[in-house]
């Protein structure tokens, strides 16, 4: 790639959800269990990786005047063939996920991707480039789920979505001691403040530590300079 990116940065620190605050609407909505959230994150990818590509090989020749709405009929054929495709192979999930599948044909991170990277980039990077990003919003769907699911159900289970058949089924927390409220949209909203509160900590250690490295070295190059003037001077 053109440039160096560090997946654990695109991960948390860059993260869609949690460090840009995109497709926070289905991220709210979707995550009361893993289920859901693995089955919206694959398809983001599929849509992200899909659309970057077909962007990045049109771009060239879209006009600048109607690019907008050729990426969204893009992203809309898309969205499209993943809702049929989940309702024909795996309609328990496409029922439960519901309106949020086409509403990724709305998510921010989707188009914003496609006009801010994909369109100016090779097949090759905007494919990475979607790939990471839809991995960053999978994480993020997944880690909501899983703290909501643990505390609000006490267990943690998944099913195949394919054929219905629990592939585990765990309890963590021993009955009554849930928490049912984070099975609740309060629980889903108060699951995403701790989690974005973490990632904006750990995001201003990051940056303090780096302005300190750059501080230091800033300090040891004047140092340097110095005592070679000074030898110089002699």
């Amino acid at each position: 790639m053109s440039e160096k990116r560090k997946l654990s940065d695109e991960l948390i620190f860059n993260n869609p959800v949690f460090g840009m605050y995109l497709g926070i609407c289905s991220v709210l909505a979707i995550t009361n269990n893993i289920n859901n959230a693995l089955g919206m994150g694959v398809s983001v990818i599929v849509v992200l990786v899909l659309s970057n590509i077909l962007v990045s090989l049109v771009a060239p020749i879209t006009p600048e005047e109607i690019h907008i709405p050729v990426y969204i009929i893009i992203i809309a054929t898309l969205v499209t063939v993943v809702g049929m495709v989940m309702h024909a192979y795996a309609p328990e999930l496409y029922s439960a996920l519901g309106t949020f599948i086409d509403l990724i044909v709305v998510n921010c991170i989707i188009l914003g991707r496609a006009e801010a990277y994909a369109c100016k980039h090779n097949v090759l990077d905007s494919l990475v480039d979607g790939l990471i990003m839809g991995l960053a919003y999978t994480v993020a769907v997944f880690m909501m789920a899983l703290i909501r699911q643990v505390l609000g159900t006490g267990c943690l289970s998944l099913t195949n979505p394919f054929n219905g058949v629990e592939v585990f089924d765990l309890r963590l927390i021993p009955a009554g001691f849930e928490i049912p409220m984070f099975t609740s949209q309060t629980g889903s909203f108060l699951t995403f403040a701790m989690l974005a509160a973490w990632v904006a900590n750990k995001k201003n250690i990051a940056e303090e530590l780096a302005a300190k490295k750059e501080r230091e070295e800033k300090i040891a190059k004047a140092k340097a300079l110095k005592e070679a003037q000074a030898k110089g001077a002699k």
